[in-house]
């Protein structure tokens, strides 16, 4: 049987402290959207087009979340079914497509976000303010 040797030790313990972490913040974030029958996927969506005045194209959205074709049709089509957001094609390129958020899409995002917003802070309250600016850093730096 082959040995496993780190060629990195200490950069395997972070990628391990880094997947406990972003497993136990998940949980405390998902846990009350999922009640309310949309995932965090669906909610950052509907956050990120509130923030957005309402519209935004499918691809600005892929972007701005991180996410490939596959992730953001699924999430989509999920909100569409749901009646939160409407997809439609550009008259400009017909070959891209926009999503806008329904009055229902809003109501929802009005009505979790404040709470959603407590969470956030609560899950990260560990941390002070220097480490919360670090630590975002860090991320950006390991998303680069």
């Amino acid at each position: 049987m082959p040995s496993l040797e780190l060629g990195d030790p200490l950069a395997h313990r972070a990628l391990q402290a880094l997947l406990r972490a972003e497993s136990s913040v998940r949980r405390a974030l998902a846990a009350e959207l999922e009640r309310e029958g949309v995932s965090a996927a669906g909610f950052s969506a509907l956050v990120v087009l509130t923030t957005a005045g309402g519209t935004i194209e499918l691809r600005a959205l892929r972007r701005r979340l991180g996410w490939s074709k596959a992730n953001a049709t699924e999430v989509t089509l999920t909100l569409q079914s749901r009646g939160l957001v409407r997809r439609r094609r550009l008259a400009s390129d017909r070959r891209a497509a926009a999503l806008d958020l329904t009055f229902d899409g809003r109501e929802l995002v009005d009505r979790l976000f404040p709470e959603h917003s407590d969470r956030v802070t609560t899950a990260f309250s560990a941390l002070d303010e220097d480490e919360k600016r670090s630590f975002a850093e860090l991320c950006r730096k390991l998303a680069a």
